[in-house]
């Protein structure tokens, strides 16, 4: 049912989420469900051995063929690689240490702290604008910012009197929704052009990449995108959560003791950010990439972005803690850390389980076969111009619920798509931005990305007993309207010919 019963009237779209809502909550808890799906897909992959089911990769030229789970040699595989998935679970890790940082930061006091001087000082209407345009500019520090950046907007947005789990949707929905929209260049545009390039060769072999190419497209993309989320927020987040009936912490005046924190707090920060710019800024800085001086590509800054995130947040949680006196000893300190990670409990068994599904996906070679198979039948279609490039972006949008990795899912699609479209007159960069768009927009809702079950818990802080259908009905607007904005805006871009980034033109 609808989580804000105000509303007598309802529009079909309403009635659409709560059926979406209705019909998630009636799956089984998260656990539960990732161990049923664990058996369908062992199940699966012994039907499609059985009937040999296979494809041709179109970058070795090897048959893909589909791998039985159930017989001898698949069971010894499940119980020897049980522990390995588990802890190589890909968010596992990068959760808990960000984590440590983070949870210092919320135990000594930091955070609440912050938000009480944010709400002194914040005009509301700009709130949520300024939280989505974080969200979506945090997707250039790849995987941390899905795991940082929705539990504080919905502290945050609970301060001002928001139904907390607005910001957390939010912050999630923009974070991975918009993921190929940016203001700046990021580790994902050096992968996608990392494939693109030798799909291009295939056909010219002096083709280049650059991890710019898809440059312009991508900062429009994070402007509209922005008032794309903002308005989904305002005209179905907000009203479907409603008023949070919940323990809301008020906001009382800053305290004497919670100004020394926030001052010592705020020069620690200080200190630790002019470390790091020096870090990176001078041509020969450590954290620059030794061989070519770059920031971003393959630099040991982007590679170490997750421990420095948590560096960010330990250092004021920790002198925030000995300025306000919240942590008088050794003790303290300990205790906070401890606490902190207890919370993390759930999220951990539901890594299990989902580590196992994922684990059970790329053994039995399922995800691999409906890609190659799907891009066939595209193939096969004999499209052109708007009703390709439409029916691209929906495919990928597609196999995206089934293969979360974008690099994954690319290294299959690209020396099939790239050449494709090279044959109809399409440049690389601009069949690249129209992959990355359809890579995007059903992150959001897909439980292939790890960061979703972590989300869940999340939520269960503010409410123990919400399911899943309820985030995935509150996720499913910023799907569907991105995705709707999104193409429109590829449409346009194709139709008026505009280059896509720097060497990057919409036609050879």
């Amino acid at each position: 049912m609808p989580r804000n019963k105000k509303h007598e009237k309802r529009t079909f779209f309403d009635r659409l989420l709560d059926s979406i809502e209705y019909g998630g909550n009636k799956l089984p808890d998260p656990i539960v469900l990732f161990f049923i799906l664990c058996g369908l897909t062992l199940v699966a992959s012994f039907v499609t051995s059985l009937f040999h089911v296979s494809a041709t990769h179109p970058v070795t030229g090897e048959t893909v063929v589909a791998n039985n789970l159930l017989n001898g040699e698949g069971l010894i595989d499940i119980l020897t690689n049980m522990v390995t998935n588990f802890s190589t679970f890909p968010a596992l890790g990068l959760v808990l240490i960000v984590m440590i940082g983070v949870g210092l930061a919320e135990q000594s006091g930091f955070f609440n702290a912050i938000m009480k001087r944010a709400v002194i000082s914040t005009p509301k209407r700009l709130l949520i604008p300024s939280i989505i345009l974080i969200a979506i500019i945090g997707n250039v520090a790849g995987d941390a910012g899905p795991v940082v950046l929705p539990p504080l907007a919905a502290t945050i947005l609970m301060a001002f009197g928001y139904h907390p789990l607005v910001g957390l949707v939010a912050a999630y929905a923009s974070t991975l929704g918009a993921f190929a929209a940016n203001f700046f260049l990021g580790m994902s545009d050096t992968l996608v052009a990392g494939f693109t390039g030798p799909a291009g060769q295939t056909v010219d072999p002096s083709y280049v990449a650059n991890p710019a190419m898809n440059y312009y497209f991508i900062a429009v993309s994070a402007i509209i995108l922005l008032f794309v989320a903002v308005w989904v927020t305002h005209k179905f987040t907000i009203p479907r959560f409603g008023t949070y009936t919940g323990e809301i912490h008020e906001m009382e005046k800053v305290t004497q003791e919670e100004k020394r924190g926030l001052r010592w707090a705020g020069i620690s920060t200080a200190i630790f950010v002019i470390a790091i710019l020096c870090l990176i800024l001078p041509e020969n800085g450590i954290l620059r990439n030794p061989e070519t001086g770059s920031i971003i590509e393959n630099s040991p800054f982007i590679s170490g972005i997750v421990p420095l995130l948590t560096i960010f947040f330990f250092i004021p949680g920790l002198f925030y803690g000995i300025g306000a006196k919240s942590i008088k000893n050794s003790r303290d300190f300990g205790e906070m850390l401890g606490k902190s990670m207890a919370t993390m409990g759930p999220y951990i068994v539901l890594v299990f389980a989902a580590s196992q599904l994922l684990a059970f996906f790329a053994s039995s070679n399922l995800g691999p076969i409906i890609a190659i198979k799907g891009a066939d039948f595209l193939n096969s279609t004999g499209l052109t111009g708007v009703p390709l490039i439409v029916m691209f972006i929906i495919f990928v949008a597609f196999i995206n619920l089934i293969i979360g990795s974008a690099s994954a899912k690319w290294a299959i699609l690209a020396p099939i798509f790239v050449p494709m479209f090279m044959f109809l007159d399409y440049h690389p960069a601009f069949t690249q931005a129209m992959y990355r768009v359809g890579d995007a927009i059903t992150n959001p809702i897909t439980p292939m990305v790890p960061y979703l079950v972590l989300l869940l818990s999340f939520a269960r802080r503010f409410d123990k007993n919400i399911g899943l259908g309820t985030l995935i009905a509150a996720l499913f607007p910023y799907t569907l309207f991105f995705g709707l904005f999104w193409i429109i805006i590829v449409v346009i871009w194709y139709l008026l010919g505009i280059p896509v980034g720097p060497e990057g033109p919409v036609h050879l």
